[in-house]
């Protein structure tokens, strides 16, 4: 088991609030990410969760008990941080035995767990190598193996994946969403790269300035986001965002229109414009419009049309998809 329940949590550093009170269910076996941008607190929350912070008010509950005074090693969580903090001269073998030994763990107990999360990590050729021999990917898995072979009620990912190239940084988010899938533990993941969030989550929680500004499904995040923050940070690329007397049209103060919410056309259209930048993806090409009275709009339109810089284009928003907003942010409906 283990559901981690947060009730009215609250973290001050002296007279500086850095998480307001926060109320937060995660159910057992959830892959729930915390996303935001920097500075937004989402460390900070699962430093909590883990114990590695004081919460100066509120109450962390594992599995219906309350873990709020309890020491990290007693919470039965284990934490994987954006380092690896491997041991240089140690084998994988023996990184990843590590806590087991230090816990007074039987030997052969020991064997059969390393063994175990080796198989699961593709990591059993590599058992006798160090970490010095192994490439970033094979590192950080060594980092996770150390996690698994604790048993832990919950995993918690602490940026894993920022020093990772784009390449690996991919391959690794496939990995860690089928360890997901074969371990079935309760995970919390953060991070400040929505896609990550996006592809890996089966719930995430966006944070600004330590709140949170909405929890749910990639998919409701992304098609009924409640306001304006959660709107342009949730999609890729960026919502677009047009106010004035467009907006007005609408009867909103702005409005939110996704890249590929967009029709282009050189024929005829709702928006006239002229292209600025085009990004040629081959599936995709992403075009930048500069249109009069509205604004730069981009346009994720088929690989297959032909636009070039200075091209006179026509755009027509789908008015099902677009998004209203009032002067705070928030979501007309």
């Amino acid at each position: 088991m283990g559901s981690i329940t947060l009730e009215k949590v609250h973290k001050t550093y002296g007279n500086v609030e850095v998480i307001p009170s926060i109320d937060l269910t995660i159910d057992d076996g959830e892959f729930v990410v915390f996303v935001g941008p920097s500075g937004c607190g989402k460390s900070t929350l699962l430093r909590l969760i883990a114990g590695l912070e004081d919460v100066t008010d509120g109450a962390i509950r594992i599995d219906g008990g309350d873990v709020t005074e309890v020491p990290p090693a007693r919470r039965g969580l284990a934490m994987v941080f954006q380092s690896y903090a491997l041991y240089p001269h140690m084998s994988v073998r023996r990184n990843i035995a590590f806590p087991l030994k230090m816990a007074g763990t039987d030997t052969a107990e020991i064997d059969r767990r390393v063994e175990a999360a080796a198989n699961v990590l593709n990591l059993t050729p590599y058992l006798d190598r160090r970490p010095g021999q192994l490439s970033g990917g094979q590192r950080q898995r060594v980092a996770i193996g150390r996690a698994i072979v604790r048993e832990p009620k919950a995993f918690l990912f602490d940026e894993p994946l920022s020093n990772l190239d784009a390449a690996l940084r991919v391959n690794m988010r496939l990995e860690i969403s089928e360890l997901h899938q074969s371990l079935k533990t309760t995970m919390i993941y953060v991070t400040h790269d929505q896609v990550e969030a996006m592809t890996m989550a089966d719930k995430i929680v966006v944070l600004q300035a330590g709140r949170i500004e909405q929890v749910g499904s990639p998919l409701e995040l992304y098609r009924t986001p409640v306001n304006r923050f959660v709107a342009g940070f949730i999609g890729s690329p960026k919502m677009n965002f047009v106010e004035g007397e467009e907006a007005a049209r609408h009867g909103a103060h702005a409005i939110g229109i996704r890249p590929e919410h967009i029709a282009l056309s050189k024929e005829t259209g709702l928006w006239k414009g002229v292209v600025g930048v085009s990004e040629h993806l081959g599936s995709d090409t992403f075009c930048y419009v500069h249109v009069e009275g509205v604004g730069t709009i981009n346009v994720r339109t088929s690989g297959e049309v032909a636009v070039s810089h200075g091209d006179t284009v026509w755009l027509t928003p789908a008015e099902a998809n677009i998004h209203r907003f009032d002067r705070q942010g928030a979501v007309i409906r």
